[in-house]
């Protein structure tokens, strides 16, 4: 029998039209967009289903959004074939803001605290650095320790720090812009296959990210998680993870530290995981998990026809 590991996806899988279906055909779906609208004050469903683009891409929106979306689908899931997470998975994770989808799904926040703190979270990560003075940047075909000794050389008294290592040679920096040029073309010297700047709004998972680190504080002091039912595994930590204090600090410190997605992929599948199952918008993680993982089983349902094929698969 399969040993499932449930994922959530971070900011870069959203797109127009998101969670649209599931609300036409269920009205668990809907229970769950109207919650987050109510919660947040804004008809978020409404620019998922319809967009505009730029609007839905602000971060403030995006972290809300996909958070929305993985948990209309989970409630769907669960109105929908008697499927319970907890008797599903062994293990829960996201990557970066679906750390908190994650912890919704397991029980510790409900979906309109995770609203409220993701929305928090966003405006935070937004202000902490003013616009066009931080960047971040994809190095395909490079190894983390590479990408470490190419973040040293590139620093000069600036800050540029390994934001996400996404496994299959998939590294993303951050930090000062004139630091992440210089490590660009630092990397193609060295050999890197490519490196390109990425097109988001702030530099997120490095230093200059410690005003937003702050505020989590605050909110999650406000608004802490309770036990997950299902343990996490965090991404500052790359480990299990089920006592609420722990788990508060971790995402305090996850807002300035790299998200080890590579590394909490390979904790997993040592923990018996062989089935990852990524719930919510697109197929980012479930690509990752094929180029960390080649042999383990995945599965991403973000629509009713996935929900249906998993649904049958589970049986």
């Amino acid at each position: 029998m399969a040993v499932h590991a449930f994922i959530f996806p971070g900011q870069g899988s959203q797109i127009v039209g998101m969670g649209r279906d599931l609300a036409a055909a269920f009205g668990g779906a809907r229970e769950i967009f109207q919650e987050v609208d109510d919660t947040l004050g804004q008809k978020l469903s409404k620019l998922m289903f319809e967009g505009p683009p730029e609007e839905l891409t602000r971060t403030e929106n995006t972290q809300p959004a996909l958070m929305a979306h993985s948990m209309a689908a989970l409630r769907v899931l669960e109105t929908e074939g008697g499927f319970k997470l907890a008797d599903r998975a062994v293990l829960v994770a996201g990557h970066s803001l679906g750390e908190y989808t994650a912890l919704a799904a397991a029980g510790s926040f409900t979906p309109a605290a995770a609203a409220r703190l993701l929305r928090l979270r966003g405006e935070a990560m937004q202000k902490a650095v003013p616009p066009g003075e931080g960047a971040m940047a994809a190095l395909l075909g490079a190894e983390i320790g590479l990408v470490r000794e190419i973040c040293e050389a590139a620093r000069e008294n600036e800050v540029v720090d390994v934001a996400n290592d996404n496994g299959g040679g998939q590294v993303v920096i951050s930090g000062h812009k004139t630091a992440v040029d210089r490590a660009i073309e630092i990397a193609k010297s060295r050999g890197v296959k490519r490196a390109l700047l990425l097109p988001v709004s702030a530099p997120f998972h490095c230093s200059l990210m410690q005003p937003a680190a702050h505020a989590m504080q605050d909110a999650l002091g406000r608004t802490p998680p309770l036990a997950p039912r299902v343990p996490l595994v965090a991404n500052v930590s790359a480990a299990k993870e089920t006592a609420p204090a722990e788990i508060t600090r971790l995402l305090i410190e996850q807002v300035t530290a790299t998200v080890r997605w590579r590394e909490s992929v390979i904790a997993m599948a040592a923990m018996g995981v062989d089935s990852f199952i990524e719930i919510g918008a697109g197929k980012v993680l479930t690509g990752l998990i094929r180029r960390i993982l080649p042999d383990a089983a995945t599965a991403s349902v973000g629509t009713p026809a996935e929900i249906e094929a998993l649904l049958k698969t589970l049986v």
